[in-house]
């Protein structure tokens, strides 16, 4: 059986248009297409764990306003727990503005984070029943970075295993990451917190040999169409992607830090577990959007036995 699992993050409502290149500035461009849904690096990775069959907490603030209806609606569509979403009249749910390119699938975000900047004492001290349960805790740093710290000492006091992903990149300590788990930057993060340009396997290494001198036990980091990079106590290796052809590669990040999160509640070594979150953000990038794009276990399964036989 599963373990309980928590995500502790965002919710931001995704305002994203299509458009055949990105403006240059002060430019005006007609796009293609429009949409409107739920979004913010938590809340995308928690509806891609709870997907994937995961027993997933998402614990986040939002507002009082119309697009609060947003996320309330969506996790009660897909069967998910609405109790550790709390709400607040001091400012407005958060959103993202995207720009998708349309024949790439790359991306440009603006985010504003609204309420996910306020999230205080009184609020993660509401959320320590469920995390006391739970396994692993994954957070971002889309909210305010105090509130994640309060989380990680609530964390270790019930020997609770923090994941963060490190994006939207900001500067973390050498005692927040002393605390943590793990740690899923991407290359550009990776070089953020290291000063090393991550162009090949050994400076993956390099950079990974720095992160882990802080504290952090496994460092993992996404390569996008190349792969993962996975460093544990005892191994350092690439993990391949899956070569599939990307429509959208919003949210894929984190569709693979949900798959992940899943996959380890299972069970599963790192390796089984990398391989498992690629084949997620493998499957996301093949559909538009980001909640919506996320694939469900059947379809995960069905994808992996697939390669598998043609390997």
């Amino acid at each position: 059986m599963a373990s309980k699992v928590a995500v502790f993050g965002s919710f931001f409502v995704d305002l994203m248009a299509r458009t055949p290149r990105f403006p240059v500035a002060g430019e005006t461009l007609k796009g293609s297409m429009f949409q409107m849904g739920p979004g913010g690096k938590g809340f995308n990775q928690a509806v891609a764990a709870h997907k994937a069959n995961a027993n997933v907490t998402m614990i986040t603030k939002v507002g009082k306003d119309a697009f609060a209806g947003i996320i309330l609606d969506t996790m009660k569509n897909l069967n998910m727990p609405t109790e550790y979403i709390i709400q607040t009249d001091a400012s407005s749910t958060g959103c993202a503005l995207i720009m998708v390119h349309e024949e790439s699938g790359q991306n440009e975000i603006v985010i504003v984070p609204g309420t996910c900047n306020l999230l205080n004492e009184d609020d993660t001290n509401k959320v320590e029943e469920v995390l006391k349960d739970c396994e692993y805790v994954l957070l971002q740093l889309e909210v305010n970075q105090d509130a994640n710290e309060r989380i990680v000492e609530l964390a270790r006091k019930h020997n609770v295993k923090v994941i963060v992903n490190t994006a939207p990149y900001a500067p973390m300590s050498d005692d927040f990451l002393s605390k943590v788990y793990m740690v899923t930057p991407n290359e550009v993060e990776a070089e953020e917190m290291t000063g090393i340009t991550i162009d090949g396997l050994e400076a993956a290494k390099e950079a990974a040999r720095i992160i882990k001198s802080k504290g952090v036990e496994v460092v993992v980091i996404t390569l996008g169409g190349r792969g993962v990079f996975v460093s544990t106590n005892d191994k350092e290796d690439i993990v391949e992607a899956f070569k599939v052809h990307a429509i959208d590669t919003t949210g894929a990040g984190d569709a693979f830090n949900g798959g992940f999160l899943c996959a380890l509640s299972e069970g599963k070594d790192i390796w089984e577990a990398a391989r498992f979150a690629n084949a997620l953000a493998a499957l996301s990038v093949q559909k538009i959007g980001t909640t919506v794009s996320m694939p469900t276990r059947e379809e995960i399964d069905n994808f992996l036995h697939e390669v598998t036989k043609c390997q």
